[in-house]
């Protein structure tokens, strides 16, 4: 028989390999009738070399060649029917009246981010910094895009995309957009809450590199952490035309 203190000995061995063996990799089955691809922020104030934000994404979306990467989402996703949600970030005059901000709410009124005249007209939206890149548009004003009401902060709580995707019968998405550490991270963390199954595409977003850290760098931690699964464009586009995995 094994004496107490060997087998103390084996169990805490066991428990250490167990420890560090990394996290386990779920994956996701594709079911093109329950799955959507979701974008967060597709807009020029985080993706344009003119919006507001350059300055500190612009060397992360460059990097991770986001702006084409979600195009190419784009495109896979209509060439295969599958519904393409877009979870916008406007801000209002009215919003300019909150008594109390956290940081980057802060910073991106005082920086005029996502700023729109009015919340029933589109007057000045064309080229702003809250419409979308130019090279989207096809995709995103098809007709068929659920363009949904706009976050006001960082996730879906503030917005009707839950609903609009349970309407649709859908409980699989494919997660992208900006910026990786605030919408995409907030929004995945809310769809995991609500019941859904979440991949995000890791080089279709970007982050902001500050003095405090690399946005993009931290979300990469979490996204291994809490996904489903965490792919590539490449990987995403490959499993959408053969009906296969994420992986």
């Amino acid at each position: 028989m094994l004496n107490k203190q060997l087998v103390t000995g084996l169990l805490l061995i066991g428990f250490q390999v167990c420890a560090y063996a990394g996290l386990p990799n779920p994956g996701m089955e594709f079911d093109p009738k329950r799955t959507a691809l979701v974008t967060t922020d597709p807009q020029n104030d985080f993706l344009s070399e003119k919006g507001v934000t350059w300055g500190v994404v612009g060397k992360s979306v460059v990097k991770n060649n986001t702006v084409k990467n979600i195009e190419s989402l784009y495109k896979v996703a209509k060439k295969n029917n599958i519904p393409v949600f877009v979870s916008p970030h406007y801000y209002y005059p009215t919003d300019h009246n909150w008594h109390f901000e956290g940081a980057l709410e802060k910073m991106m009124h005082n920086i005029k981010m996502f700023d729109r005249k009015d919340a029933l007209s589109i007057e000045g939206f064309e080229n702003s910094g809250a419409d979308w890149l130019q090279q989207y548009k096809p995709y995103i004003q098809d007709g068929k895009t659920v363009i949904t009401s706009p976050h006001k902060m960082y996730g879906p709580e503030t917005n009707d995309l839950v609903l609009q995707l349970r309407k649709r019968g859908i409980d699989k998405v494919i997660l992208a957009g900006m910026s990786a550490n605030l919408c995409v991270e907030s929004h995945l963390r809310e769809l995991l809450e609500q019941g859904f199954e979440v991949v995000v595409v890791k080089d279709a977003t970007a982050g902001a590199q500050v003095p405090e850290g690399d946005g993009y760098e931290a979300a990469l931690v979490n996204f291994r952490y809490l996904a489903n699964a965490v792919v590539t464009t490449d990987a995403a586009v490959k499993a959408i035309n053969n009906k296969t995995a994420f992986k």
